[in-house]
């Protein structure tokens, strides 16, 4: 069982309250998904959940944590330094020890799809794909078994084929389980406890709901309240300033006539002042009953970009014609023969098998198309380091010419899409990796690029923000080519989609 009781968690470096108050109970059986927007802190309630000491130097923690006692697992979203330098060998050693038994380990691999092999390989972590290190540590947790888990983002570099056999996993596994994910198949498919962390008012009220409901359900029932809410406060605040009008022009005839009036008249002088008085009197009655008016809904809104209408590639443009006899990576070799052509406005997804090469290949891909001068091509990495200067700030970034009115403009689009003024002056090494996918769609934006190069653009970003996200890219105009797992999006967007294997790219739909 884990059980929450009272939780409070706050920025040291600005007080800023993450959570509070927070309280659940998660029995044998549930899975329970912490959504919520990027920057919420979602990744930090995981890590005081699995060890407070993961959050000491940076938030202070208040409340009452059981985990009942005993062992569970902690998948981190991110490996340590000391982590990825290690040795695959050396890292299943660490974390599993004599557990690691050549039949527990046998059974493992078979679950997450690995090469038994590859838990003996000497290579760094590091030199493997995302994808592989998420399966390392969850087999690492299978082999260790444990009463419960607490998963940060583990589906996030998961190929199609993993993410299935993921969902089985979390249907079946006997004990409670909470975690992020940003993917809405899973959540829909799996979740029957939602823990919704927000932070409204500009970021300066922590608020949460915890709902015993599946994700689908859940998203729904809310967007239905808010859209109700809306309504009604939308219709008390016309029928208000109606009264308000009616009283304006009452206002001004007692107050035109008591201008006007004769000296000579002392009686008409009083009625006219007992008239305004109860004028003044139906102000204040309307006064208070604005005070109880429904307020719009408070909450946080999803990001709002849009490409320009004018972004638009014809159709019989060629934007690539790529052939690539060998793709190979260290040693290996990955692929023969790929050949790949994109037209003006056509939108293709490549897919694969972790390891098989998909973003090697769509660097490869990248650097030729930023290349051309014909074209104007946005590149988004899957390692956010390859596009973001970490020491700089979001205004920075979007702004390298340092011009006042400029400045002006990007700390308005930051706004749009939810970024608070301290964040806005932050640098980039601090944020979100929601955050940081927001600032790249951002600048290619207001780049205007037509044609986008994109590796797994959603995966960092929250359930909220990601039909929005799908709703512009299906708008695009120009032309896009993405490698992708997010089978919303592979749905939505793109009516052609290519395998990768060792023999080039494959079309699985056109």
């Amino acid at each position: 069982m884990i059980q929450v009781n009272d939780l409070k968690i706050t920025i040291e470096k600005n007080l800023r309250v993450l959570v509070d108050g927070l309280s659940f109970v998660l029995h044998d059986g549930d899975k329970a998904a912490l959504i919520g927007e990027e920057g919420n802190g979602k990744s930090t309630i995981l890590k005081a959940l699995a060890d407070e000491a993961l959050i000491a130097s940076y938030a202070s923690c208040e409340g009452k944590i059981s985990l009942g006692g005993h062992i569970g697992g902690y998948v981190a979203q991110e490996l340590s330094e000391r982590e990825l330098s290690m040795s695959i060998r050396d890292y299943m050693q660490k974390n599993c020890g004599d557990l690691l038994e050549p039949e527990s380990a046998a059974m493992a691999a078979a679950q997450v799809g690995l090469n038994l092999k590859i838990f003996d390989e000497t290579r760094p972590l590091r030199s493997c794909s995302g994808g592989e290190k998420v399966k390392l540590q969850i087999a690492a947790v299978l082999v260790r078994g444990g009463d419960w888990l607490l998963l940060d983002e583990p589906t996030n570099d998961l190929d199609l084929e993993t993410l299935e056999w993921f969902e089985r996993f979390l249907c079946t596994y006997p004990g409670p389980v909470l975690y992020i994910s940003h993917d809405e198949t899973l959540l829909e498919r799996t979740a029957n406890v939602i823990i919704h962390i927000e932070q409204v008012r500009k970021k300066t009220l922590a608020r949460h709901t915890v709902k015993r409901s599946g994700y689908r359900a859940y998203a729904d029932q809310r967007l239905a309240l808010l859209a109700h809410q809306e309504q009604v406060a939308r219709k008390e605040a016309a029928d208000y300033e109606q009264k308000m009008r009616r009283w304006d022009e009452i206002y001004r005839k007692v107050e035109t006539a008591q201008r006007n009036i004769s000296r000579a008249d002392p009686g008409g002088a009083r009625l006219l002042k007992k008239k305004m008085k109860s004028v003044l009197a139906q102000e204040r009655r309307f006064e208070r009953e604005k005070e109880h008016q429904t307020q719009l809904p408070d909450v946080e809104d999803a990001i709002f970009l849009d490409f320009s209408e004018k972004i638009s590639l014809p159709a019989g443009k060629t934007v690539l014609d790529y052939s690539l006899d060998e793709l190979v990576v260290g040693e290996r070799l990955l692929s023969r023969g790929i050949r790949l052509h994109l037209n003006g406005g056509e939108h293709a997804a490549i897919v694969g098998l972790n390891g098989c090469g998909k973003t090697t290949l769509l660097r490869k891909i990248a650097d030729e198309l930023l290349a051309r001068r014909d074209l104007s091509t946005a590149y988004m990495p899957q390692d956010y380091a390859e596009r973001l200067d970490f020491s700089q700030t979001p205004v920075d970034f979007l702004v390298p010419s340092g011009r006042k009115d400029d400045i002006t403009a990007a700390r308005s689009y930051l706004g749009s899409v939810r970024f608070t003024r301290d964040e806005m002056c932050a640098r980039m090494g601090e944020l979100s990796g929601g955050q940081k996918a927001k600032l790249i769609f951002l600048k290619m934006v207001l780049d205007g690029a037509d044609v986008l190069i994109l590796d797994e653009p959603t995966r960092n970003l929250s359930p909220m923000s990601a039909p929005v996200i799908r709703e512009i890219l299906k708008n695009y105009r120009g032309t896009i080519l993405c490698v992708t797992h997010d089978r919303k999006l592979l749905t939505e967007v793109f009516p052609t989609v290519y395998r990768l294997n060792s023999d080039g790219l494959i079309a699985e739909r056109t």
